[in-house]
């Protein structure tokens, strides 16, 4: 005959370390995207600029790439393009400086795998 015996119930003592509230993670997760959102912008408004002041068949090649503190990357879809754009890089510097948009260096570099 099986007597009833006193068993303690086990604690549940979870392995997962302490999470964070939910309101910091998004407020930091909030400040990355916001950061990012005007890296985008800054791209965007230099690419504008330099397609104001360039030949209408090398401007619609070109992309805007990333834009942090060392300069600003523009992409072209192949070499010859790449060659001409160098060619004009200090206007492009010039544009860009009296556009208000401080950019220490422009990268060209090419595209992978196009448009």
């Amino acid at each position: 005959m099986n007597r009833p015996r006193n068993i303690k119930p086990a604690t549940f003592k979870p392995m997962v370390p302490d999470v964070p509230p939910m309101s910091r993670v998004m407020a930091r997760r909030q400040t990355a995207l916001s950061g990012l959102m005007q890296r985008l912008q800054r791209s965007q408004a230099c690419l504008a600029a330099v397609r104001e002041v360039l030949p209408w068949g090398m401007a619609s090649q070109l992309q805007a790439g990333g834009w942090d503190d060392e300069g600003w990357t523009l992409l072209v879809p192949n070499s010859a393009v790449s060659a001409k754009i160098r060619q004009w890089l200090p206007r492009l510097q010039e544009v860009l400086a009296a556009k208000g948009l401080k950019v220490n260096a422009i990268r060209v570099k090419i595209a992978k795998g196009g448009r």
